[in-house]
């Protein structure tokens, strides 16, 4: 049984991409740096904080012992920290930065180095429509999201003589706790712009997910899949 990894995997986009993959057939560990308290039973918890390398190392050599090693990964924990340019402080820009795409970086980084050996991989990169068409008063999120693609695209050709996919997955409004945060008014004009005229679910954004991981998606390597209702159609 093949082994996955999902960040952020306790809850949103992440949870259920957890469950789908386990549905598909893999044993699915997911990280967060606190345990849930409604983790369903298939899918095995380790904590995680991905802004630190001790952290990342600890948590991969706890589920090769446990699960074995990772054949998939999913990076995607995140954070946002939102404020318009002149009221953002460095910190919360580069701490977004640091936790959307540098641990991204550890993630991948120490992923591979089991896929090498195994001659097999995924990776997927959970990114988003704000990395291509911009957002007020995300522009710490946004650039990490861009960044993510820069990323995907230069690991998928540093590691596909290895047959180690590398592939991002780019959401538009999903129905999450994130969503929920935001303004109705906000909301509205974000359903208004999206060509299909609604919400995504994050089930959605998982069966992508699902795709990239399987032996379908072989080769397909270094692509960016939109998953946002037509909103960034073009960009």
């Amino acid at each position: 049984m093949t082994v996955a990894l999902v960040t952020g995997g306790t809850r949103g986009i992440g949870r259920a991409t957890a469950l789908a993959l386990a549905e598909a057939g893999h044993s699915v560990a997911v990280a967060s740096r606190t345990e849930p308290d409604d983790l369903p039973e298939p899918l095995t918890w380790f904590e995680c904080d991905v802004t630190s390398n001790e952290s990342v190392e600890r948590m991969f050599d706890e589920i090769e012992a446990s699960l074995g090693p990772v054949d998939v990964l999913v990076a995607n924990a995140g954070i946002t920290r939102d404020g318009l340019t002149l009221r953002m402080k460095e910190a919360d820009f580069t701490g977004v930065v640091d936790a959307n795409l540098t641990g991204a970086w550890r993630l991948a980084k120490r992923a591979v180095r089991t896929m090498m050996k195994a001659r097999h991989g995924r990776i997927i990169l959970i990114s988003s429509v704000v990395g291509a068409i911009g957002q007020v008063g995300q522009v710490n999120y946004a650039a990490s999201k861009a960044g993510l693609v820069g990323l995907g695209r230069s690991l998928a050709r540093e590691f596909a003589s290895r047959n180690i996919t590398v592939n991002i997955v780019a959401p538009g409004p999903i129905a999450t706790d994130m969503f929920d945060a935001v303004s109705d008014s906000a909301k509205d004009a974000m359903t208004t712009a999206v060509p299909l005229g609604r919400v995504g679910t994050p089930e959605e954004v998982a069966a992508a997910v699902v795709f990239l991981a399987s032996a379908g998606a072989a080769y397909i390597t270094g692509a960016t899949l939109a998953v946002d209702g037509g909103l960034g159609m073009g960009a």
